[in-house]
């Protein structure tokens, strides 16, 4: 049996809101035609992938498999038309993805200034994370944040920053310069607590193995509209917190957790020479 790509955008889109309604919206189709959809695809794989009921929808053992597993495939398929679509129009480019906070134009301008002929477009990726599978579908050398997925990648390290907690600017830490992460341990974080192991750990001990459900976001302009109203708080490295200044929200340095990994990542199987000659230029 072959698996429908369209199929798999439809899963993805009920998996990441784990809501019919709102992915319906998303992919501006009807309620009735993605829910059909999906019981199609289940009768395909012979599997239950969402186990729902009138509250909530969640995903089965075998909808976590398969969104792990749907993720890189799309992204493939998405990076395959991009590069057939190329080709075809004879483009000579090269493509730089990057994230909010990271500043790209030092090694943009080298490359171009080197190569007058080459077309070198700065684009930020969507989707709700920029996670690597995004990034590297629509960008020849994408700068990633790690953790990542790196299978498949070749990754090299740029540079490391610290992280810092974002609060409301009345929270009762607001006005310290630094803060241990102990001091976040009774906070609602607004985000996987696995992306701050740190935080997990403390707060996991305190609650006797409870967590709080996180909310889910599309863009860190949601989690921050979430920490001005003071629905919880959010760890981000300093150069994005930065990008996102607002008179109601303020950023501490939280000095007892791991700095943000900053990296250069592309496929592996690509090996061109402008790749190589752009890491040299990004890692300076």
């Amino acid at each position: 049996m072959d698996v429908d790509l369209r199929k798999l955008r439809y899963f993805v889109a009920v998996a990441e809101e784990l809501h019919f309604g709102r992915a319906a919206e998303r992919l501006h189709i009807a309620q009735p035609v993605l829910s059909r959809q999906i019981r199609v695809l289940e009768d395909e794989l012979k599997v239950q992938l969402f186990a729902r009921d009138r509250r909530r929808t969640e995903l089965t053992a075998a909808g976590e498999q398969l969104l792990a597993d749907a993720r890189p495939l799309l992204a493939s398929a998405t990076a395959l038309r991009l590069r057939v679509g190329r080709a075809a129009r004879g483009e000579n480019s090269f493509t730089v993805g990057f994230m909010p906070g990271l500043i790209v134009t030092a090694a943009v301008r080298a490359l171009s200034e080197r190569h007058p002929s080459l077309v070198v477009n700065v684009v930020r990726p969507p989707g709700t994370t920029r996670s690597r599978s995004c990034t590297t579908a629509v960008s020849t050398s994408p700068y990633i944040r790690l953790p990542v997925d790196q299978s498949g990648l070749t990754v090299r390290p740029l540079l490391t920053e610290p992280r810092v907690a974002v609060l409301p600017a009345d929270h009762r830490l607001a006005g310290k310069e630094t803060i241990a992460i102990a001091d976040l341990a009774d906070e609602h974080l607004l985000q996987d607590p696995d992306a701050v192991p740190e935080w997990r750990d403390i707060a996991t001990e305190l609650r006797d193995g409870t967590r709080t459900p996180v909310g889910r976001f599309h863009a860190v302009e949601e989690k921050l509209e979430h920490v001005a109203t003071g629905r919880g708080i959010t760890v981000l490295p300093l150069s994005t917190a930065s990008f996102y200044t607002r008179p109601d929200i303020v950023h501490v340095t939280v000095r007892d957790i791991a700095p943000n990994q900053v990296c250069l990542a592309w496929e592996a199987g690509r090996r061109g020479g402008l790749i190589q000659e752009f890491a040299a230029l990004a890692g300076g």
